[in-house]
């Protein structure tokens, strides 16, 4: 159960917007107040009834002075259509003849093969409990790498480290730290800008505004080496940025003249960039040159919400809004894309979220893709074949039926006795759940914003976690430190 001060402050925020409507600055500095003094209150070891008599109490008063919040039961109406949910249905496609030829061809010749180092994985660990995807509890040098804490130690975020709301009353559909960096962060806005944050040194300010988009950003990516960043708008336009200075080095325009939802980077070739549209096509780009790739193209069922490649880069995962995930096949010589496989997650339900973890630790088990799918769950599929043909692992209960919400793999995940992933929800929560754990799978729950929290990131060491929601709001959770007393 998450501490009662967390759920107290999970009220005031859901009430904040309520506050001062035309002075937002003072609604953050209200929050940030309230958070400080209730984690002082917190451990002067008031007894728990009556600090769960104050949150009824003050849920009471709140809900006189506003008026009682309607958006937690139009939440829990969203329900999952049992009868057109198929969560393990995979479909091949059928292509002419010398199409299956390459992709046989393919198969034949990749060393490196899904099928390949699975089999090798459960041939060595044939002790481990059937379907276990994480180290075991005998995989010393792991845990030393992991500080040797348990996963509810590991991730006892808490504490507000900071918050930002230069975005404020306009929701914050992504954010993400630099790549290996510990306090550089990115977000977009659907106000039509992005922000480059920084943490360090204090105390954590916006470094730079990213200006230039004519209608919300729906999405953006670091390059590998944190000097560029792609992003994707309604406006149709997906624009290159310098990170340093904020300038915008090329506009590509959409062909087709249709908003851009996704993008992602190539991992091997940050000169390609993949981006999605919403006339359901899927597109490699040259951003060097600013032109499509030839053969760099495809179409989905619908809408292109969601992408993520394989750590390789040869598998690319897209997700529409009509339930589907499709893999392709990429070519990393010609940038081309060969469409493989289907799955069809839940019939008319938008695939928001995609993250691929591949298992990289020779402790470690199948590779493995993350999905939010409006379906009140988060889904876990193991990657079964080099074709990118998914089987459900396990699922996790969230609130989730409309919004854009995203989730994450935890960075260190492969180095510890079990695993964590870390998800957005319509709740207004954060949620840490453990896909080893077969009962009692939440390690933690975070409460404090205000609206849906859309999109979740860790920085490299863990030490920090950012969240942002539909009010605009982006909070830094900082981890509790483990202390050690000294006799």
């Amino acid at each position: 159960m998450a501490a009662v001060w967390q759920q107290v402050l999970a009220v005031d925020a859901r009430y904040n917007a309520y506050r001062t409507p035309t002075f937002p600055q003072f609604r953050t500095q209200y929050i940030r107040r309230r958070s400080q003094l209730l984690r002082e209150n917190a451990k002067c070891g008031f007894e728990p009834g009556l600090r769960r008599q104050y949150l009824r109490l003050r849920s009471q008063l709140l809900a006189l002075r506003y008026g009682p919040l309607s958006e937690q039961s139009s939440f829990r109406a969203s329900s999952v259509r049992s009868s057109r949910t198929t969560l393990d249905r995979m479909e091949d496609f059928e292509e002419d003849p010398r199409a299956q030829g390459a992709r046989g061809h393919r198969r034949s010749v990749s060393r490196g093969s899904y099928q390949l180092q699975a089999q090798m994985n459960r041939a060595v660990y044939d002790e481990r409990p059937p379907g276990s995807l994480v180290p075991t509890s005998v995989a010393e040098a792991s845990r030393a790498m992991a500080g040797d804490t348990t996963l509810g130690e590991n991730y006892a975020f808490a504490g507000m480290h900071h918050i930002f709301d230069q975005h404020v009353d306009s929701a914050v559909p992504r954010l993400q730290f630099a790549n290996d960096d510990k306090h550089l962060l990115a977000c977009c806005s659907l106000d039509g800008t992005l922000s480059i944050m920084t943490l360090s040194p204090p105390p954590p300010s916006v470094k730079v505004s990213l200006k230039g988009h004519g209608g919300p950003v729906t999405d953006f990516a670091w390059s590998l080496s944190n000097d560029i960043i792609v992003s994707t708008s309604l406006d149709g336009t997906l624009r290159i940025w310098n990170t340093e200075d904020g300038r915008c080095i090329r506009e590509v325009r959409d062909p087709e003249s249709s908003e851009l939802l996704c993008c992602t980077f190539q991992p091997m070739n940050n000169n390609l960039t993949v981006v999605g549209n919403s006339k359901h096509h899927l597109q490699v780009v040259n951003i060097s040159t600013g032109k499509k790739v030839k053969g760099g193209s495809s179409k989905l069922t619908g809408r292109v919400l969601s992408l993520s490649f394989d750590a390789p880069g040869r598998i690319l995962w897209a997700g529409d809004d009509r339930g589907s995930i499709f893999s392709f096949l990429f070519d990393m010589a010609t940038g081309k894309l060969t469409k493989a496989k289907r799955l069809v997650v839940s019939e008319g339900s938008s695939i928001c979220s995609i993250s691929a973890r591949s298992w990289i630790s020779r402790e470690a088990r199948d590779p493995s893709l993350l999905v939010n799918a409006c379906v009140n769950k988060l889904l876990l599929y193991r990657v079964v074949d080099n074709e990118g043909t998914l089987q459900l692992k396990r699922s996790f209960p969230i609130q989730h039926g409309s919004q854009h919400v995203h989730s994450i793999f935890c960075p260190l995940m492969s180095f510890r006795q079990g695993a964590c992933v870390v998800t957005g929800s319509e709740d207004g929560c954060v949620y840490f759940f453990d896909v080893e754990r077969n009962t009692k799978a939440i390690v933690n729950k975070l409460q404090g914003h205000g609206g849906p929290v859309l999109d979740v990131s860790f920085n490299c060491d863990e030490s920090l976690l950012a969240s942002a929601d539909s009010t605009g709001m982006v909070i830094i959770w900082r981890r509790e430190q483990k202390v050690v007393l000294e006799i």
